[in-house]
């Protein structure tokens, strides 16, 4: 058997189920050593996506992007724009390496992201204009540029749709924050429609984070203390990203998105798939999300033991699950756990997270070009 044949195995399983399985992860050295290709060919990889943390990680590790930086050093290049310079030229080849399965798609698959800025989030103008830029410097049509699903990026998403920009939506934690998103979603081809623009050449993703949920909601519950409150640990995660999905089914099937020629639904992407309490299994946040019309993007080692060992068979695991999903929050709230002051802290740690990769990748990169003893702007 070929080693695709032998993974025959869950991620096949849940790719046929209609999960399209995308990389949480991107680097120079996967991308020349043929390591990306190889997962595209033997672990049902068609996507992939990056945020600044794995950029940082990157560039940090190795020596892959040695003679760039010292060639932008060189030509006396700003950290800024090498930093735009390196990232872009990544997901560009990333792009290139999965035009295939982009074809092959439709356009639905074949997808990488990039994200704006960090700092930029709560900045609406400044994080269209970065969108808008990063959107053309890659120049490729299957890139996604990620916007945060802040207040202030709800516009900014409407906005970029509406320049038929293809966005993938992320740290996205409460549900009332997803409805916003994905009515900002269809806001912004509605606008694209009136300004001409074909709207199936527009794609988009929502991400709802995981794990993430699950490590603080838990901690609570373990403060409670009680056998009620033991019983639901690990569960709000799920429940809270099928009750999303609730919505998505909710809010593309209205009379409003049919009327939308050409338009695609924007599909719910599950991210932070890795997972964080050693007690729980390695594959918990793939194995028991699996539905049609999803994203699951998982970081290097939870897509290989997805491979390995993932206990996925492929059914629906989430439409019908709705009112038991309701009742997991219920009882959650019941017990005190300030669910939604949860979520809304770990929005706000997401974006302080990312900026703080952002400033180890600008410190990288400056040292890279020989100028780390020059002030980086920003």
């Amino acid at each position: 058997m070929t080693e695709s044949t032998t993974a025959g195995d869950a991620l096949a399983r849940i790719s046929a189920a209609g999960v399209s399985v995308w990389l949480d992860d991107l680097s120079r050295d996967a991308l020349q050593d043929g390591t990306l290709a190889d997962l595209v060919a033997t672990r049902h990889v068609v996507g992939v996506t990056t945020n600044p943390t794995i950029f940082a990680t990157a560039v940090a590790d190795g020596h892959a992007y040695d003679e760039q930086l010292r060639a932008l050093g060189a030509a006396g290049t700003s950290v800024e724009d090498a930093v735009t310079t390196i990232t872009t030229d990544d997901v560009r080849a990333a792009c290139d390496l999965f035009s295939a399965v982009y074809e092959a798609t439709g356009g639905r698959d074949g997808r990488v992201s990039i994200e704006v800025d960090p700092r930029l989030a709560h900045d609406t103008e400044a994080t269209v204009a970065a969108a808008s830029a990063l959107w053309r410097t890659v120049d490729r049509p299957n890139v996604m540029i990620k916007i945060p699903a802040t207040v202030e990026g709800l516009p900014a998403i409407t906005a970029a749709i509406s320049a038929g920009i293809s966005v993938n939506v992320t740290l996205i934690f409460s549900l009332d924050r997803y409805r916003a998103v994905a009515q900002a979603y269809v806001d912004g081809l509605e606008q694209a429609e009136a300004a001409g623009i074909d709207l199936s050449s527009i794609r988009s993703v929502a991400s709802l984070f995981l794990s993430r949920i699950d490590t603080q909601v838990d901690a609570a519950l373990d403060e409670i203390g009680t056998p009620e409150a033991a019983d639901l640990r690990g569960a709000a995660a799920v429940a809270n990203a099928r009750l999303a999905y609730e919505i998505y089914e909710e809010i593309f099937s209205t009379p409003r998105f049919a009327a939308l020629t050409g338009a695609h639904p924007q599909r719910p992407l599950w991210a932070s798939t890795g997972t964080k309490d050693p007690s729980y299994p390695d594959t918990k946040y793939v194995d028991e999300l699996v539905t049609s019309d999803v994203v699951s993007t998982m970081p290097r080692a939870t897509l290989e033991a997805v491979a390995d060992h993932g206990a996925a068979t492929g059914e629906d695991v989430v439409r019908g699950t709705y009112d038991a999903a309701r009742e997991t929050l219920d009882a959650i709230a019941r017990l005190g756990v300030p669910f939604e002051s949860i979520l809304t802290d770990l929005e706000s740690a997401g974006v302080a997270s990312f900026e703080k990769s952002w400033a180890q990748l600008l410190d990288t990169v400056a040292t890279g070009l020989g100028t780390a003893d020059q002030q980086v702007e920003g």
